[in-house]
């Protein structure tokens, strides 16, 4: 790397916001930049987003920070994105086939209940590590195909590009020239062999996906091409590592140490252990590609949950609360939950779009449970802020039955870990310490920690000097012995949002 070439900018592009980080040769931030985007709801379960503001949110960000430390100073770009989001378009022009269908999105819920009813769920579980669910993306390319004439065949021809989100922008930010993903995304699909780290013809037939569709599958960190035919940014810089955000969270706490369990808070969030293998005999959760640093593929144990940020935001939206400033809607959600000394019974279990791990119940509908005549405002607040902690310990109690799963700290990281009152409650209901990262750009540091790895070709140990603190919450024994109670009121809470499902 030339001297002067000591700048990675890592670009961060999650569900409500593309981010971008340049990072200097110490690994520390020296500027970033964010633009929001927006979410289309337009039907019930349909949750989707224009891939073409994702691109142009994306790069606006990227170029900022390029002209903020100086081309000539960059040495390498970095990419983290949201999971699991879908999308599909031409390959001639690069059009899209329409919006992409993000994460959150429930439309193919029909399709996968039909899958389980086929008794299928073993055979995808075997050999993706995945459970059925519309989360994944297999069935949403699936839909892509099936929302435009001749779909299918236009697919077989080669003349349709499917992909995640890391996919896309490299398409773009490449001029059309690289069509890649990463293990890591690549996992989130549905479509690929965990075991050998390829797109799986048994579930590409499955899924109706042609092979020529799909991108070329690399390591989280190598050279994936170079930016071209950009407006505003210069041609040639390498594009060196693309990592899914939750990965790169979990890449950027500890490297992969074990016992450090990683929980990113944001729309939703995922829960992650590094594992040994990609075996994994507990149904309600993921076994994933942690990431691929160009030597070695590390493998993960997760479980998704898709409203936990979002449960906040719709409970302030609901509450009135969205109508302050910003900084004094942080206030009030960082004072209101201590302002009682209990949510009155109330429990607020956000299955907006469906349940996620470890129930995997797209039929479930969110509640509030326990209302009475005394419930104001600051309970409601405090319930939809619990509703975070109960469904982490959640995912953390099935992944106990797992013999590889180690827990010593619950490492997290997202917007709502800023809050010292969850924080706390968080630690006191798991009883082990919570270590926070208080920097907020924790996916693009473990995205520019590969490109690094990649760029000076050293060992995943001689990145540790790059790794952000950490600030602890230790548990409270004796309130974690009063808080178990009020869990598990809450796991009848869940049973009352399930009542379609055990009908049916």
């Amino acid at each position: 790397m030339a001297a002067d070439k000591d700048i990675i900018i890592a670009l961060d592009e999650g569900t409500t916001n593309a981010k971008a980080v340049a990072l200097d040769g110490n690994g520390k931030v020296v500027a970033k930049f964010s633009r929001s985007l927006t979410i289309q709801t337009p039907r019930d379960g349909w949750v989707e987003q224009s891939g073409e503001a994702l691109v142009a949110a994306s790069l606006a960000v990227m170029t900022q920070a390029i002209q903020a430390v100086g081309a000539n100073r960059v040495a390498a770009l970095a990419i983290s994105n949201q999971r699991e989001t879908a999308i599909g378009w031409y390959r001639a022009s690069g059009r899209p086939l329409g919006p992409a269908m993000t994460w959150q999105c429930s439309r193919t819920a029909d399709f996968c209940r039909t899958l389980r009813e086929q008794g299928r769920e073993a055979q995808i579980k075997a050999v993706t590590g995945l459970p059925i669910a519309p989360l994944f993306s297999a069935s949403k390319m699936r839909w892509l195909l099936q929302s435009i004439p001749n779909g299918f065949q236009l697919a077989q021809q080669g003349e349709i590009c499917l992909g995640t989100i890391d996919s896309w922008l490299l398409w773009n930010l490449t001029g059309g020239n690289a069509f890649r993903c990463d293990q890591s995304n690549a996992s989130r699909t549905q479509l690929l062999n965990l075991t050998h780290g390829e797109w799986d013809d048994d579930m590409l037939t499955l899924f109706g996906i042609p092979r020529q569709a799909l991108p070329e599958i690399c390591p989280s960190s190598v050279y994936f091409g170079v930016t071209q035919g950009l407006i505003d940014i210069p041609d040639g810089i390498p594009i060196l590592a693309m990592i899914g955000d939750s990965h790169a969270a979990l890449f950027a706490h500890g490297l992969g140490a074990e016992g450090c369990v990683k929980a990113t808070y944001g729309t939703g969030s995922s829960v992650m252990a590094p594992v040994q293998s990609a075996l994994c005999d507990v149904n309600a959760l993921a076994t994933t590609v942690a990431w691929h640093d160009g030597n070695k593929r590390v493998y993960g144990l997760e479980g998704n949950i898709p409203h936990t940020g979002d449960a906040v935001a719709w409970m302030v939206d609901s509450t009135g609360l969205s109508e302050l400033p910003e900084a004094q809607l942080i206030h009030e959600l960082n004072t209101l939950p201590a302002t009682v000394d209990s949510t009155l019974g109330v429990y607020f279990v956000p299955a907006l779009t469906g349940l996620g791990a470890p129930w995997w119940d797209e039929n479930a509908r969110g509640l509030i449970h326990g209302l009475s005549r005394g419930v104001k405002r600051a309970h409601l607040v405090r319930a939809a802020l619990e509703s975070i902690t109960y469904q982490i310990a959640d995912v953390v109690m099935a992944m106990r039955q797992h013999s590889d799963f180690q827990l010593t700290a619950l490492m997290v990281d997202g917007g709502p870990t800023k809050n010292d009152w969850l924080m706390q409650y968080q630690a006191d209901l798991l009883g082990c310490p919570v270590m926070r990262s208080d920097v907020p750009e924790l996916s693009a540091i473990g995205a520019a920690l590969l490109a690094r790895k990649a760029l000076l070709n050293v060992d995943i140990e001689q990145l540790r000097r790059y790794l952000p603190e950490h600030v602890s919450f230790q548990p409270n024994a004796e309130r974690h012995e009063r808080l178990q109670k009020r869990w598990h009121e809450w796991q009848h809470a869940i049973e009352r949002t399930r009542w379609q499902t055990q009908v049916n």
